[in-house]
This record gives C-alpha cells, structure tokens and sequence, in this order.
C-alpha cells in the first residue's frame, strides 16, 4: 500500500488536476473511489447491513462524480477548488478533524458533525408555508457576537467545519455593522451550504463568492416558472435564473433545493426537470425536502402520498446509482445517514439547529425545544450543554434503539426513518416527558390538535406497510440467510 502521506497527497491532487480527460486525473480519482469502498464497505465495525453501506459508497461516488463533472464544465473556480479539496473532500471523506475522536474518548459518544443555523428570519419574499416563516420572534436576526462564537465553538469542541445556514434569506443577514459574507470571510475553516431563494445573488455578491471560495448555495426551485413563482412571487424564477449564470461566472458551484408535495412530484422526478438544472444550469446538487406540515398552514393533504414517496424514492436512487447524480432526499436517503440525525445524532453525522433568536431545536422540522444559546452563553456554558440536554439525549436513545444498536437483520427501516415524521406518537413522547416546548405559537397549535396528531399517525401506518416490506427484501433479508446481495434487484417503476 502507499504510503499515508503519498496517499494524501495524491487525494488532495484529485481536484486540483482539472478536466477529467486528464489521465492523472483519471487514475487518481479512481484510487479515490477504491479508498471510499475500502473505508465503508469493508470496514463495517457495527454490523450494518451491506446495502446500507453499498448506499454510502453508491452516494459517495455521486458526489465525487457530480463534482468532478463542475470542474469539467468550469463552474468551479480557483478559490471554490481550493476549499472543497480541503473541508470537503479532506475532512468530509478522506479524515477526520481529530478533534472527533477526542471528544468521543471524553465523552464516550461522537460530537455533531455540522450544525444549522437561520441567522435571520428576514425575507424579501413571502412563501406560501414556510417553516420559516412562521417563527415570529421579538428578536429576528442573531447578534453577530452570538454568530461568531456559535461557528468558532462547533470547530473549537467538535472540529465541525460544516455549516448549513437557512432562514428566512440569509442574504438578508446584517448586525453590527456586518454582512453575512463577512461572517463567511471570518470563518475560512468552515464549509457554508446556503439555502437561499436565489432572488439577491447579484454579480458583485457571487463575485465576492467566488472569491471567498467557502459557500455553495442551494436555490429554492418548486419546479419550473410556473410552480415557482406560484409559491414565490411573480418573477421569481426569471431572478433565479440570472442568479445561476451570475454564479457560474464567478465560479461558485451551486445547486438546487426542492420541496415536493403531491401536488409538484411528477414534475420533479421527470427528466426535463433534472436535466434542465443539472445539464443546462449547470447545477452541482439538488436537496429534496418533502412537505412536512409543521409551523402555518399546515395540510396533511399536501404530503406526499405514501405510493408517491415510493416512486421518489426509486427515482432518486436510481439517479444517484445510474447517472451518478448528487441528489440527496432527506427522508428518502436515511440509509447515508444510519437514519435520523437530528440533536446531533450521536454518530459522528448529525446536527443541532439553531433560530434566529438563539433557540437550540433538535432539527429544522422538529420545532421544540428545552434550550436558548443566548440564555446558555449568558449563564457561561457552551454547546455542549444543548446537546447533552435530556432532550436531546432522550431522541439520541430514540436512534440507538430503532437503528443503532439492533442486532443483525434487525435493523429499524431507513426508509422510514424520522422520528417526527414516521413515529410521530414516540417523538410526541419524547417532547412531553422532556418537557419541551414549541418555538412559535403554531407548534404549539399542533401540540393540542388532535385530528392532526391522528392524521400523522395514520400516514405512519400507511407508508410503515409500503415501505417496511422493501426493507425487510432489500436490506435484512440478505443479512438473515447470511448472503451479501450489495444492490438491490432491477424492479419496475412504482405507480400511484
């Protein structure tokens, strides 16, 4: 084998080589791809099923694969390159900070891989149920003080150099005199995912971008103008558009973030929507979030049908194993994450999510709560102090026994794996026996609806007796009679 420092060395090259015609380059990202099987398929110290790990590597590759084809096209520029190799391949593939390992060593559990934050609730568009929108706080945009310590403490405790940042826009982001690309710029070590309604990237903003080299953004689409602007705003997807071909001048890879309902799914899943975006946009990553009724307006009705969020299922997987796509559901890809990741899951791979008014929740769609970082920063503890709350470790042990730590061919269905979602009665458990409370005055309506609280029990029922049958066959199965089936069987598209 080579040595560890020649291997590194040569990792770290993969993207800095340019085109993939370029034979090195070739060579070395296939070493790459063969150092990713050998990380998670052979090395499989838990006992999880093999698909689960086939769907890691299947996943990794997608990324590598998609982000290679940026650098192909030159959507990527210098300063974006340069960052990616090294806290996203680096420290998200390739190693760990040790930092992790330190902190597991203390605590006998890893720490938060990345962490959430909506540093504003401030938005220049109004969209029909956002989540966001219906946090209505006295204090709607983090203190820039507040901000910066958060990012610098989740590197400083965690060694955490992933950072999601959500809102409201957060384009919009502005306290003491500074942007939110200052709080970029500060924070080198840190990798910025942004979801974002695309409308404020100007040319000078996604120039200052492509020079920082830290941030990708992920533009919110429903679809096409039609869809789009329905939910946005008249317009809004002709500014989406120009925001796009302002980025991929400035060379800052970007993506796209979809929320589907019943109503857009057929769109989302056809092959003009795909290749609209990634082909001719030039799109690097799509996140699919499916409508989850929480916060204003919420509509069971509108969620995915338990048949429809099978047919996204297969659809996505097959983009991702096929045309080696980077698009990550997430409901649909519980298998990448060893399943829920809310309160920093306990894994090495999960988060904390922080509100514009320093509100600590388990997840983005989990809107309860036991802990303020304001309030905590005031009384002199720090992050940790949230993420060993009981809460938090009452969802953790929620985790360790529906997945975690089943014993072989027993594993709890990632294919259904949200606690608030797909086990609403045991998260709704978990929030008054800890006490919880809801972040806005609509989370504490659904807390006392019952015809709600019916309908999301009867949907776990209903997509529990879709989905757990093709768990069972794709996944324990083979782990029971002691075969190693690593993909799933060719099957035909599902109908609604």
């Amino acid at each position: 084998m080579a040595h560890p420092n020649l291997l590194s060395w040569l990792e770290g090259q993969a993207l800095r080589l340019g085109a993939s015609n370029n034979p090195i380059h070739s060579v070395v990202r296939r070493g790459i791809k063969k150092r990713i099987r050998q990380d998670i398929i052979s090395n499989n110290p838990f006992g999880f099923p093999q698909q689960v790990l086939q769907d890691k590597y299947d996943m990794a590759v997608a990324i590598l694969d998609s982000t290679s084809r940026a650098f192909d096209r030159g959507i990527i520029g210098p300063a974006a390159n340069d960052k990616i190799m090294d806290l996203v391949l680096q420290q998200g593939f390739l190693k760990k900070d040790p930092r992790h390992e330190e902190f597991l060593e203390t605590h006998g559990i890893f720490p938060p891989g990345f962490m959430v934050v909506s540093p504003t609730m401030r938005c220049n568009l109004t969209c029909r149920d956002c989540y966001a929108g219906s946090h209505i706080r006295v204090i709607d945009t983090l203190p820039y003080g507040v901000f910066t310590r958060i990012l610098a403490e989740k590197s400083s405790l965690w060694g955490s150099h992933f950072t999601v940042i959500s809102g409201g826009e957060p384009f919009m982001y502005e306290d003491a005199g500074k942007t939110i690309l200052d709080v970029f710029a500060a924070h080198p070590d840190q990798y910025f995912l942004v979801y974002t309604n695309g409308t404020l990237l100007d040319r000078r903003t996604a120039d200052r971008l492509g020079e920082i080299g830290n941030v990708t953004p992920a533009i919110s689409v429903e679809g096409f103008e039609g869809l789009t602007d329905a939910r946005r705003g008249s317009g809004t997807f002709d500014l989406i558009l120009r925001a796009m071909e302002n980025l991929r001048q400035a060379g800052v890879p970007f993506g796209i973030s979809t929320t589907v309902s019943r109503h857009n799914v057929d769109v989302i899943i056809s092959d003009e929507f795909v290749d609209f975006f990634f082909e001719e946009q030039g799109c690097v990553y799509q996140w699919i979030f499916q409508y989850m009724p929480i916060g204003r307006g919420r509509v069971l009705k509108d969620m995915l049908t338990p048949e429809q969020r099978m047919r996204l299922y297969d659809d996505t997987w097959r983009r991702i194993r096929r045309q080696r796509r980077f698009i990550a559901d997430f409901w649909n890809c519980g298998s990448i994450s060893d399943g829920c990741i809310a309160a920093g899951g306990g894994n090495g791979d999960g988060y904390l999510y922080i509100t514009a008014d320093g509100t600590i929740s388990p997840c983005v769609f989990n809107p309860f709560t036991t802990d303020n970082v304001i309030e905590l920063y005031a009384r002199g503890f720090d992050l940790n102090a949230a993420y060993f709350s009981l809460f938090f470790e009452n969802i953790r042990k929620w985790q360790r026994d529906y997945f975690h730590e089943r014993r072989r061919g027993e594993h709890g269905n990632l294919i259904a794996p949200c606690p608030i979602r797909d086990h609403h009665a045991d998260m709704r458990e978990i929030i008054e026996a800890c006490g919880a409370h809801p972040l806005d005055r609509f989370a504490a309506d659904a807390l006392g609806d019952r015809e709600y609280y019916d309908g999301m029990c009867e949907y776990n029922r209903a997509f529990d007796a879709i989905s757990s049958g093709r768990w069972d066959h794709d996944y324990l199965e083979p782990e029971r009679v002691g075969r190693r089936r690593l993909r799933p069987r060719k099957r035909a598209p599902s109908r609604t």
